[in-house]
């Protein structure tokens, strides 16, 4: 619980100023979306792939994306029936914004517990957490 904690506190205080940055309608979500859309582009079916979700459940999420203007879709120039999904600069905004935050949040863990413990902590999570997880299939978890 307390590891869950940590995130929530971090996901909370990284929501909290991207509002106040400009970004009031980012969610949780949002960011796993345009991390796995990223600065390629990719089709709704990947999105879908890459956060373990439907077709279906990512197209709503490109939707509502789209309607905050963190996305825009282009025709495939390689298939007239897809449509590839591509951050426009407000996605990248949003997207460098909490880069940024997230740099400014470990910076105050380090500050607070000693870059050391910190750095101990990442490798120790990343020998606990199991490769497949770090597909981006959390996003169900914040809604979208």
């Amino acid at each position: 619980m307390l590891l869950f904690a940590g995130f929530r506190t971090i996901v909370d205080r990284l929501h909290a100023e991207l509002a106040r940055q400009g970004h009031p309608d980012a969610r949780p979500a949002h960011g796993f979306a345009l991390q796995a859309i990223g600065v390629r582009g990719a089709s709704a079916s990947e999105v879908g792939r890459r956060l373990g979700v439907s077709k279906q459940a990512a197209g709503k999420t490109v939707d509502r994306l789209e309607a905050l203007g963190y996305v825009r879709r282009e025709d495939d120039p390689a298939d007239a029936r897809r449509k590839i999904v591509h951050l426009t600069p407000r996605g990248l905004d949003v997207l460098n914004r909490s880069a940024a935050i997230f740099e400014e949040i470990r910076a105050e863990w380090a500050a607070a517990l000693g870059p050391q413990r910190v750095r101990d902590l990442e490798g120790d999570l990343r020998t606990m957490v199991p490769a497949a997880f770090f597909r981006l299939d959390v996003a169900g978890w914040f809604g979208g």
